[in-house]
């Protein structure tokens, strides 16, 4: 990495592991080789976290990421002041940590908007809190894309090398099917392929997963990838996009891991998400684009039944500070 790039961290939900997660995870030398992290939280939150992990690192509060000299053992943070430890039980859904939380991550995409950040990484949040606060958010990617008036935000699974994106997500089974059409998948690859530019790819090659067992074997399982996914994929090539398949989904994801195409297109959550996960539960981030700037996280949720015992891995969180790091370098920020 050629520059140091400013990674704005907000701790999220103060009830759940994120303080902890964030903590340890600063506790690597080698993060402050890859980035500039910036952290936004609350003082008393954080040191609750450091007493919680036993991390002997020091605290400074900062009102300018600019001016401020990085180096490993100290964690610089903006202090909001808006919540207190003490007052916030562990492993609780609780209305004062979910309003903390979205001021937290509000206040990252600030720093971004003004310059002092150039990409966030962001560690667990509740809905339930948020719901109790009264915001209108259900997570991250809606929070953030609102907050930069982005309609419609990309989420990208990354684990090593290989790259995951999801036509369908929260939708039920049946309901993901259903959204399997010409229409839909045609216009998916095309922010797919876009969407990988936006990562520094100029010519990505993208494959794309079949629906039904060995891709509905011509109609003997089924007619989606003859009758939907194929004329979809065919189109997008005659627009000059390297796009395969429908390949079976029990061998493409493991073609992309071991380097046959930048990225996979998923039909349906569980799909992608067993496929990543399999590889490496604890280093698969999810990869928000699509955005002014990049957007990283960790892919696991607030895990209130370890909330401050210290059992929790940072892993996730590490990764999603290089992931970060790295593409804070390549992303161009293109609209897809």
């Amino acid at each position: 990495m050629s520059v140091k790039h400013n990674i704005v961290i907000p701790i999220g939900d103060i009830a759940g592991v994120g303080p902890e997660i964030v903590v340890k995870a600063l506790n690597y030398p080698e993060v402050y080789e890859w980035c500039n992290p910036v952290v936004v939280g609350e003082r008393t939150a954080l040191e609750r976290a450091l007493q919680v992990t036993g991390m002997s690192l020091n605290l400074q509060e900062i009102t300018d990421t600019k001016s401020y000299e990085y180096k490993y053992g100290i964690i610089p943070f903006f202090n909001l002041k808006n919540v207190v430890a003490s007052e916030v039980e562990f492993g609780k859904v609780q209305r004062k940590a979910g309003k903390a939380a979205f001021e937290f991550i509000e206040k990252a995409v600030e720093l971004m908007k003004e310059g002092q950040a150039d990409a966030i990484a962001t560690t667990t949040i509740n809905k339930e809190a948020l719901k109790a606060a009264g915001i209108p958010y259900i997570g991250h990617t809606e929070i953030i894309g609102s907050l930069l008036g982005v309609e419609d935000p990309m989420t990208m699974f990354q684990v090593r090398n290989l790259k995951v994106f999801f036509l369908t997500r929260h939708l039920s089974l049946k309901d993901a099917i259903a959204a399997v059409t010409e229409d839909n998948v045609y216009r998916y690859i095309k922010r797919c392929y876009h969407g990988m530019q936006n990562l520094g790819f100029d010519n990505p090659k993208l494959a794309i997963a079949g629906l039904n067992p060995h891709s509905g074997e011509h109609g003997l399982f089924g007619w989606e990838e003859v009758n939907e996914i194929m004329p979809a994929v065919e189109r997008a090539k005659k627009e000059g996009i390297l796009i395969s398949g429908p390949i079976g989904a029990d061998s493409v994801f493991h073609i992309a891991l071991k380097g046959g195409f930048d990225a996979v297109i998923s039909l349906y959550h569980d799909q992608g998400h067993i496929a990543t996960k399999m590889v490496d539960f604890e280093r698969t981030i999810s990869v928000t684009i699509g955005m002014p700037y990049i957007r990283t996280s960790v892919d696991h949720g607030t895990a209130f039944d370890i909330a401050g015992t210290n059992t929790v891995s940072e892993l996730s969180m590490y990764e999603a500070i290089r992931l970060a790091a790295e593409y804070a370098e390549t992303y161009k920020g293109i609209f897809c």
